[in-house]
């Protein structure tokens, strides 16, 4: 799907900042979409959510449960595109123990300071936090066994580029466990270009 020309993307990207630094600054407050520990616990989250500090868990803004679709393994190199404050890298960074390693990425930087101070308090060594946009990851090809997402690849219009990013950066035989919003039916040309539909 090529970008709407009509939407002005970097508007938009400008628009998930705001919205997004203010899950991670103000979590607290009650925004369109669910947040918090409450909700990846209602999402039936795995049991290494316990021991993800709050600093993270209370800005957590996932859709649904990647998790559903399997565990990692010991030694995995992981990939969480849009990471946001961090709860499901520090999740990751618990099932692929001390040989395996995590990087998330996200485009927030309010996000990206929150969740390397929860990984610090979690004393998590094997997780790294990376300011990228998913069009274009900074990686090598072939960098990640698994790359996870939350309610992330909504938010970007070229959807192409991001997936093919991800083929990019995955190992031969690499898997994705992705958990997103999906519509059923097109979208009209002036939704499309509604910043407010993409935001929230």
């Amino acid at each position: 799907m090529a970008v709407d020309l009509e939407l002005d993307v970097e508007l938009l990207k400008s628009e998930i900042k705001k919205t997004y630094a203010s899950v991670s600054e103000q979590p607290e407050t009650e925004f369109i979409f669910p947040t918090g520990r409450a909700w990846a616990e209602d999402l039936d989250y795995p049991a290494e959510l316990a021991n993800v500090p709050e600093a993270a868990a209370e800005s957590f803004a996932g859709v649904a449960n990647p998790w559903q679709l399997g565990r990692l393994a010991q030694g995995e190199r992981v990939l969480d595109l849009g990471s946001g404050a961090g709860t499901d890298s520090l999740i990751a960074s618990q099932m692929v123990g001390s040989q395996g390693h995590v990087t998330g990425i996200d485009m927030t930087a309010a996000m990206l300071a929150k969740a390397r101070t929860a990984a610090a308090e979690m004393g998590a060594t094997n997780v790294a936090f990376v300011e990228s946009e998913a069009e274009q990851l900074p990686f090598s090809d072939a960098s990640f066994e698994v790359v996870i997402s939350n309610g992330v690849i909504d938010l970007i219009p070229d959807k192409e580029a991001v997936f093919a990013e991800l083929f990019r950066v995955l190992t031969p035989g690499g898997r994705i466990q992705i958990a997103d919003v999906t519509i059923q039916n097109p979208v009209s040309a002036e939704g499309r270009r509604n910043v407010d539909l993409w935001t929230g």
